[in-house]
């Protein structure tokens, strides 16, 4: 069963990757990524990382999608323009993709040194973390809330305006 579930979560993250990447709808695109993000945030669940599921989920398809979203609306959806293709970038992202496809494929051979050897994070380490957030920790971790929440409001404030017509 749990075969099954990881390759049902499997496909529908990489079929929100590339429904993000073929889709001309800015909207869309950002609805596809979140449905990415909540899969692996599955996946990471079924691998026995409840911590790390529930960071993706809540930070990833949570919170980076709402900024992305407001800079969708200060977008002028109108504007027909696109992005202006240039040669250079071309070939740069043929290279990242070449180098990033060779190390998957020296990732998935068990070539590369160190893959495999984490185990599954217990509910002990889990809880560790939590103590050291929310006791040594506490005031880093209320200062970077309170800096996502101004960035948030911001993005608000700009979204919102109007300009002179």
């Amino acid at each position: 069963m749990a075969l099954l579930l990881f390759f049902i979560l499997a496909i529908l993250s990489a079929g929100g990757v590339v429904g993000m990447i073929v889709s001309r709808d800015r909207a869309h695109s950002v609805l596809f990524l979140v449905l990415a993000f909540a899969a692996l945030g599955g996946v990471f669940g079924l691998l026995d990382a409840p911590f790390v599921a529930a960071v993706q989920v809540l930070i990833y398809a949570g919170a980076i999608m709402v900024l992305f979203v407001f800079v969708i609306m200060m977008i002028d959806q109108r504007d027909g323009r696109g992005i202006e293709k240039k040669k250079s970038v071309g070939i740069l992202a043929a290279v990242l993709a070449i180098i990033l496809f060779a190390e998957l494929l020296l990732a998935v051979r068990g070539i590369l040194p160190g893959m495999g050897n984490a185990g599954p994070v217990g509910g002990a380490e889990t809880a560790r973390l939590g103590s050291l957030l929310f006791e040594k920790y506490l005031y880093p971790l209320e200062i970077t809330s309170i800096l996502i929440i101004a960035a948030l409001t911001g993005a608000i404030s700009l979204a919102g305006k109007k300009g002179p017509k």
